[in-house]
């Protein structure tokens, strides 16, 4: 996978982590959550790891994923969210992204920046066009707020960077995937729960179910 060229696995279609999962959160949960800040902390925190990346071929927490891999799938995702806040169908987002090019760097500064602006200014009542799905919009954003947040920690692993996660994401994210914790494995999106005492940190509890072990040192 290339910088130029990003080739963003099937598993990682935009709007899996919503349509492929049981909608089990709680409804007055997300709406009481403010996601838009903590959608802004998430990428504030992720773009801090982008920036100590020295290696971009150096290997990730994602077995199958380079540093380069990884950070491309998640600039490719904030690239869409402008366009589906916008209201455009899958399809036509699709066909209007704007390429991914070379200095990885600069484009997570650029769509990140993008994204976020667009989450602030999108109308409470609107919904997006998913891969197969038509969803409200704060339930994209949780979404698009937990990956990132799970893939803060897995480049800062990769780059021997700050592991830790502030508490506010943490709890946040953790409360999103609770309720569908058994089914978050059978999605395809992540791997089978890493076993860790209930009264490890919340924070190692949250990486445990979407397989990954932070009691493991880099």
């Amino acid at each position: 996978m290339s910088a130029g060229t990003p080739s963003v696995p099937d598993r990682f279609r935009i709007g899996d982590g919503i349509r492929r999962t049981d909608r089990t959160t709680d409804r007055s949960t997300l709406m009481a959550t403010d996601w838009i800040a903590l959608q802004a902390l998430a990428a504030a925190e992720f773009g801090r790891r982008v920036a100590a990346v020295t290696d971009w071929d150096a290997p990730t927490p994602d077995s199958e994923w380079t540093t380069r891999d990884l950070v491309t799938h998640v600039v490719d995702e904030q690239r869409w969210i402008p366009l589906l806040l916008s209201g455009c169908e899958y399809e036509q987002a699709q066909a209007d992204l704007e390429e991914i090019g070379e200095d990885l760097t600069a484009e997570w500064t650029k769509h990140a920046t993008r994204a976020t602006e667009a989450w602030r200014n999108a109308p409470a009542d609107v919904h997006v066009h998913l891969s197969t799905d038509v969803v409200p919009a704060h339930e994209y954003l949780a979404e698009q707020t937990s990956d990132i947040t799970i893939h803060t920690w897995d480049l800062a692993r990769a780059t021997g960077s700050d592991e830790t996660l502030p508490t506010e994401l943490v709890e946040a994210v953790w409360h999103q995937f609770e309720p569908k914790i058994e089914d978050l494995a059978a999605t395809g999106l992540y791997a089978a729960p890493v076993q860790v005492h209930d009264d490890a940190p919340l924070q190692v509890r949250l990486l445990a179910v979407t397989g990954r072990d932070a009691r493991v040192n880099a």
